[in-house]
C-alpha cells in the first residue's frame, strides 16, 4: 500500500499543487490508508462500503464537513489515479455523493471593535511592537494568515507604501498599505534585529528568534481578542473579512475587493458584498425606524 501512495505522491509533485493543498492531500491518503489497513482491506480492493465506513468515522469524530468533503475529493481523486494507470477497473468513489457545504458567514467585526483590537498589543514592549504591526498589516492588506507568515523584508516597500504578496500557486498582488500600517512597521523593524538572530529574511519573527507560526499568530489574535474585551468568536481570519467587508461599506467596487483579497472566483468575494448590504439594511433601520 505504501508503495501506491509514494507513486501517488510523485503524480502530485508534478500538478503544481501549491505546498498547502498537497500537505491536504497526502495527509487525507495516509489516513485513509490506516483505515483501511485497520478492518484488514487493502486499497485495491475498497468498495464503495468501505467509504461509506470511512466518512460515519469520520463524522464520529466529529470532522467538519468541509473536511469531510475534502477526503472524500482527496480519495476520489487517488482512485482516478489508480485506474488511469490500470490498477483497477472501477473507481469504488465515482457514483459517491459528496455532502452539500453549508458555506458559514464570516464573522466580522465593526470598525470601533477593530480599533479595540489593534490598540490591544503593549506598544512599550518588543512583543507588542511586533504583534501591532502583523495585526495593522493584516488589516490594511486583507492578506491570508499564510501569507502574512511568509512574507519576507523585500516584500515590502514603506517609501511607496505597498507590500507584494505571493498567494497560491505564487501568484503575486501588489496591495497598497495605509499610514497606520507603515508607521507600526517603521516601528517594527527598529526592534526587528533584536529577534533575528538566526538571520532570516522573514519580516515577522517569534520570540524564540524563529518564523512565526500559524498557531503564534492565532495566540496572538486570541490574546488581543481578550485584551479588548471582545465578545464574538473571532479567529485569525476575522481581520481579512473585516477588512473586505469595510472596504464595500465604504464604496469599494466589489471587482476591486477581490484583486485585492486574491480571489480567482467573483463568487467567493460576494459573500462579502451580501454581509456589507445586510448591515446597511440594518443600519438604515436602526436610524430611522421610531422603535428601533
Amino acid at each position: 500500500m505504501e508503495e501506491l501512495i509514494n507513486k501517488y505522491i510523485e503524480n502530485l509533485n508534478n500538478r503544481n499543487f501549491s505546498k498547502n493543498t498537497m500537505d491536504a492531500y497526502i495527509r487525507d491518503i495516509r489516513r485513509f490508508s490506516e483505515f483501511i489497513q485497520s478492518r484488514d482491506e487493502d486499497l485495491i480492493s475498497v468498495d464503495e462500503i468501505s467509504i461509506m465506513a470511512y466518512v460515519q468515522e469520520m463524522k464520529k469524530n466529529k470532522r467538519a464537513n468541509s473536511s469531510v468533503v475534502r477526503n472524500i475529493v482527496s480519495i476520489r481523486n487517488f482512485y482516478k489515479y489508480l485506474k488511469r494507470k490500470g490498477l483497477i477497473e472501477e473507481n469504488p468513489i465515482e457514483d459517491y455523493e459528496i455532502p452539500k457545504i453549508t458555506r458559514n458567514v464570516p464573522k466580522v467585526l465593526a470598525i470601533d471593535e477593530v480599533d479595540k483590537l489593534l490598540n490591544a498589543p503593549d506598544k512599550l514592549s518588543e512583543k507588542g511592537i511586533r504583534d501591532k504591526a502583523m495585526l495593522e498589516v493584516m488589516y490594511a492588506t486583507g492578506i491570508k494568515v499564510t501569507e502574512l507568515l511568509n512574507m519576507t523584508i523585500f516584500d515590502i516597500d514603506l517609501k511607496l507604501s505597498y507590500i507584494k504578496c505571493k498567494g497560491s500557486k505564487n501568484k503575486e498582488r501588489i496591495i497598497p498599505i495605509g499610514s497606520y500600517a507603515v508607521n507600526c512597521l517603521n516601528e517594527y523593524l527598529k526592534i526587528r534585529d533584536n529577534l533575528n538572530s538566526n538571520n532570516l529574511d522573514y519580516l515577522f519573527l517569534n520570540m524564540q528568534n524563529s518564523k512565526m507560526t500559524r498557531q503564534g499568530f492565532w495566540k496572538i489574535v486570541k490574546e488581543c481578542a481578550k485584551i479588548s474585551g471582545i465578545k464574538k468568536d473571532i479567529n485569525s481570519y476575522t481581520l481579512r473579512h473585516s477588512f473586505a467587508v469595510h472596504l464595500l461599506q465604504n464604496g469599494a467596487d466589489i471587482k476591486s475587493v477581490q484583486e485585492l483579497l486574491g480571489h480567482s472566483d467573483m463568487a467567493t468575494t460576494q459573500v462579502y458584498s451580501t454581509i456589507s448590504k445586510k448591515n446597511k439594511i440594518a443600519e438604515v433601520y436602526k436610524n430611522t425606524h421610531p422603535r428601533a
